[in-house]
């Protein structure tokens, strides 16, 4: 019979984005369970969320800080997730599924039911000082992160034993949980609004390139807009973030900024581009699998998420890694001389059906009901 009280744990509920996506359709999937986090404001909630989320006692502090920012309850997450009651509309949960970035999987120590962990990635910053450099706020504020990355590893180590089961978003970051945590996990790409993202064959490719989404340093903008200067290409920058002026700051004369659009324009851009542009690392990474959703071939550095969704040759070109001249060398290369006629569109849509939400809900489903 299949399990249906399935509660459902996230990090927090502050802002929308992939992660938040991938809570909706747990919860629509199992909506007797219930969502569980320990803060929450309007502007993070899904739209389509069955019922409101349940939240914790460190919700009153994050109201009382006016939802200016997370940062504040971040000491007191651990302690939240281990004191969460998780009864839903259905009672006690038989599963619990928590969506996890760096303190979640503590949930563990809050039920006696099993619980898998659907991890979008370790937490990162707390394993890698290299991605806390130039975060934090001068020397008190980087001395605080730094001691509380020693608290997320302690928590991630601690609570990894005792899940019943781990699903990574992708290989990359299955690799990382069998480095960082020794266990192993089986890889469920997350969904992507493949209906929201479609074809439309009387629209003719026009010249120029995609870089879309946030503008923040991780996601490594700068080598796309170097890149495209270097290769003297039209490029369209449709994003914005707290990169925006140092990306003007390097941009060759071809390249347009458009700020953040709504998804009608989007869409048009993606169906209108010669290929987008993925510079960054990603855990696994949505929006090139949105592009190839509208039959729109990708340009991608060759390392993380991007591994598992651009087939080189079929549905896109892998840059190969190396240092940052190199790289914005070799994606200069990659769009002088690249040709979306040699895409077929069809085909890229094909594969992009692949990573939709249904599927992601029926693969979801296959793993919660062989716990019981």
């Amino acid at each position: 019979m299949p399990t249906e009280r399935v509660a459902v744990v996230h990090e927090r509920l502050t802002e929308i984005a992939g992660s938040e996506h991938v809570v909706e359709q747990l919860a629509l999937e199992w909506p007797r369970g219930g969502v569980h986090t320990p803060i929450a404001r309007a502007q993070g909630i899904p739209r389509d969320l069955p019922s409101p989320p349940n939240t914790t006692w460190l919700n009153g502090l994050y109201r009382a800080l006016g939802h200016r920012s997370y940062a504040p309850t971040l000491p007191f997450m651990p302690i939240a997730f281990r004191g969460m009651d998780l009864r839903g509309p259905g009672g006690e949960p038989e599963v619990v599924v928590t969506s996890h970035h760096a303190f979640a999987t503590q949930v563990v120590f809050a039920t006696e039911a099993p619980v898998i962990a659907y991890v979008h990635s370790p937490a990162r910053w707390a394993w890698d000082a290299s991605l806390r450099a130039g975060e934090g706020g001068g020397a008190v504020g980087a001395g605080i992160l730094t001691a509380l990355s020693v608290v997320a590893r302690r928590c991630e180590v601690a609570a990894a034993p005792r899940l019943h089961t781990v699903v990574a978003n992708s290989s990359a970051v299955a690799d990382r949980i069998q480095s960082w945590w020794g266990r192993d996990a089986v890889v469920v790409h997350p969904p992507v609004d493949t209906e929201g993202f479609t074809p439309d064959p009387s629209v003719e490719r026009e010249d120029f390139f995609l870089l879309a989404g946030r503008l923040v340093p991780y996601k490594r903008p700068d080598i796309a807009i170097r890149a495209a200067a270097e290769a003297d290409v039209p490029l369209v920058v449709a994003g914005d973030g707290r990169a925006m002026e140092a990306c003007r700051a390097i941009a060759g004369p071809r390249t347009e900024f458009l700020g953040r659009v709504p998804h009608a324009e989007l869409l048009a851009l993606h169906r209108r581009t010669r290929a987008l542009v993925m510079p960054g690392i990603e855990d696994f990474g949505i929006v090139p699998v949105e592009s190839m959703a509208t039959g729109t071939p990708v340009i991608a550095l060759g390392e993380g998420g991007a591994l598992d969704s651009v087939r080189p040759g079929e549905t896109g070109l892998l840059v190969e890694p190396g240092t940052d001249d190199e790289i914005v060398d070799r994606f200069a290369a990659a769009m002088r001389g690249f040709d979306p006629a040699d895409f077929d569109r069809d085909a890229i849509r094909r594969w992009a059906e692949g990573f939709s939400r249904s599927e992601f809900r029926r693969r979801m489903r296959e793993v919660v009901d062989g716990v019981v």
